[in-house]
């Protein structure tokens, strides 16, 4: 059996191999403090009507229940900020939605990057998630020293900001750890907290998720919008960048290197015109690799009707 230095730096090199930005390695221990402000958060209502939010609580805080016998969490980061973006005057959508479902992407990364794991060091136990299971990444991120969450709630790395995806593998695979990151680069800035139009970022880092303009146009599914979010949505029909694109950390942001997440051309480009005569079976074949059929045809045009 080689050193865990060995392993660790056949790790880090095979994340950078596949295209990741960033590559920080925590120990496999439960978030006894992050439970509790997740705790508090969810008592609070606000998670609004993300049910699922209530669900797998010991899993989200125990990565040794996702994963047993898990030793280490091996957190990536995979930057999306566009090389192009929206002229102002057309229906906005979220960066990180531009191209190609970023879902897909990383789930072929991470499969690869497991196989590459068991090919080179040997029968391995692990799982990769972005997303897609009850896995508290920023704060993995935090212990794996990539950075600190702001005030926006947003992981912000000191280099290159905050529009990154975080994918997480965790392994009972025993690394060197990274220290965690632990200052906060934020100061005494708010631009973030007072440019949200809908108030949704409160004070000590908290979102009430429920006033979020992205909980609105993506994880909402009723048909209607709350009135009193009338003209607060400042021409966002799908996401929102605005407490990312205040920040001045993301003025160090550089565009992506990933293929997939290349602009579609109707997401640069098509008006509200555009966007309106659309019809259902234009925008399944459109965007059927976008992140937008989350929303749903139905979604988008309650989001367009909502901005008019």
């Amino acid at each position: 059996m080689l050193p865990k230095s060995e392993y660790t730096s056949f790790v880090k090199n095979t994340a950078h191999s596949l295209g990741f930005d960033y590559c920080g390695i925590a120990k496999a221990e439960r978030l006894d403090e992050e439970a509790k402000r997740l705790e508090s958060w969810l008592n609070k209502g606000f998670h609004g009507k993300m049910n699922y939010m209530e669900n797998y609580f010991d899993l989200r805080t125990d990565p040794t229940k996702l994963v047993p016998g898990a030793k280490s969490v091996i957190t990536l980061l995979l930057n999306y900020f566009p090389s192009e973006q929206q002229n102002a005057d057309v229906p906005q959508i979220s960066k990180y939605a531009y191209g190609k479902d970023y879902h897909e992407v990383i789930k072929a990364k991470l499969k690869t990057f497991l196989s590459l794991l068991r090919e080179n060091i040997g029968e391995i136990n692990g799982r990769g998630f972005t997303d897609s299971a009850p896995v508290l990444e920023r704060s993995w991120a935090v212990k794996s020293g990539l950075g600190w969450v702001g005030k926006n709630g947003n992981l912000i790395t000191k280099n290159n900001g905050s529009f990154f995806f975080i994918a997480t593998l965790i392994t009972d695979l025993e690394l060197e750890y990274d220290n965690p990151f632990v200052k906060d680069y934020c100061g005494t800035c708010t631009k973030c907290i007072d440019n949200c139009p809908t108030d949704a970022i409160l004070p000590d880092k908290v979102i009430d998720g429920s006033k979020c303009i992205s909980y609105f146009t993506i994880e909402l599914k009723d048909m209607l919008i709350p009135d009193e979010m009338k003209a607060k949505f400042e021409n966002k029909m799908f996401g929102c960048d605005i407490c990312q694109d205040v920040c001045p950390w993301n003025r160090f942001s550089k565009p992506n290197n990933e293929i997939e997440f290349t602009p579609l051309n109707e997401v640069l480009n098509f008006s509200k015109n555009d966007w309106e005569e659309l019809t259902e079976e234009s925008f399944k074949i459109i965007f059927k690799k976008s992140p937008l059929k989350r929303s749903k045809f139905e979604g988008i045009k309650r989001n367009l009707k909502f901005l008019s």
